[in-house]
């Protein structure tokens, strides 16, 4: 299913329940030791996804430690993301030179619990995620929202290095003209912040998809002239920006560098303010389930 989402040079895979086949590496099972089953259950099983997904790249299987803020420590060349939810496991793996960040994210197709949605969703987002929904293919949009959300965060931290709350970034989500249950979505960073070829990185833009009672997210990050930047799948489309959604040469790199896009962000954004301590995520009141990647 998330793999529909995602550009060419990404192999996922994923669950939809316990994989009995997938074992700990013994400095994995040290991390979840004193873990409750369910939890162990997860954190193997999502491990098992990735690995599987190593495996499509070319590459031998390798333990997945968490690094700083949890963060998935890859093998040395490799960029990835992993996520979990109720019914659902999944990893997302590229190689460095086909995409530069990934991040995906599934959440269970129901309503958030009450208060969470006023703590994560600017003004206009709020509005768009209260507005009714009718017919047979609902959508939950407060829970799509917050899906988003975190794999905008999930995309933002390993490529950035610094800490984003929910209010940081502006969506805005589209609906595929032939579907009510998938579709495209813009995160626009209100505090930009320099990616690792010093320009700043601006927004993002992803795909959502809504099935099997869940709702999944991703967002791909393309590397200049890599697989990520031809059409795959999930792609917006031959050589449309990322960040500007402009149909020019500038590769699709997410913080984008037309003169008129730098103007626009320049006017409209002030200097980065100090990141704040802790996760937004593991801040978030109510959390309506347990944050992993």
């Amino acid at each position: 299913m998330i793999e529909i989402l995602l550009p060419e040079g990404a192999r996922a895979r994923e669950a939809f329940g316990p994989d009995g086949s997938a074992v700990l590496h013994p400095e994995e099972a040290a991390l979840v030791a004193t873990a409750t089953e369910g939890r162990r259950e997860e954190f193997t099983t999502v491990r098992g996804c990735a690995r599987r997904a190593m495996t499509d790249l070319g590459l031998p299987p390798a333990p997945v430690l968490s690094g700083r803020r949890n963060v998935p420590q890859w093998p040395v060349g490799v960029v990835g993301s992993m996520t979990h939810c109720a019914g659902y496991r999944a990893a997302a793996l590229a190689r460095d030179t086909d995409l530069v960040a990934v991040g995906i994210d599934a959440e269970p197709n129901r309503p958030l619990p009450q208060g969470v949605l006023e703590t994560i969703a600017l003004p206009g987002e709020l509005a768009w995620a209260r507005s009714p929904v009718a017919g047979a293919e609902r959508v939950c949009r407060d829970r799509l929202l917050f899906s988003a959300k975190e794999a905008v965060y999930k995309t933002w931290f390993p490529l950035v290095g610094t800490e984003l709350d929910f209010q940081d970034a502006r969506l805005s989500v589209r609906t595929d003209a032939d579907s009510l249950r998938r579709g495209t979505f813009r995160a626009e960073v209100l505090r930009p912040a320099a990616g690792p070829d010093g320009r700043p990185v601006t927004g993002f833009g992803g795909r959502w998809l809504a099935d099997r009672g869940l709702v999944v997210t991703a967002i791909a990050v393309p590397a200049p002239g890599g697989a990520g930047t031809r059409v795959g799948r999930g792609c917006p489309g031959p050589g449309r920006c990322v960040a500007c959604e402009d149909r020019t040469d500038c590769a699709r790199r997410t913080a984008c560098g037309h003169p008129a896009v730098r103007a626009r962000r320049d006017a409209a954004f002030p200097a980065p303010r100090p990141a704040r301590s802790g996760s937004p995520l593991e801040a978030l009141p109510n959390r309506p389930e347990r944050y992993s990647r």
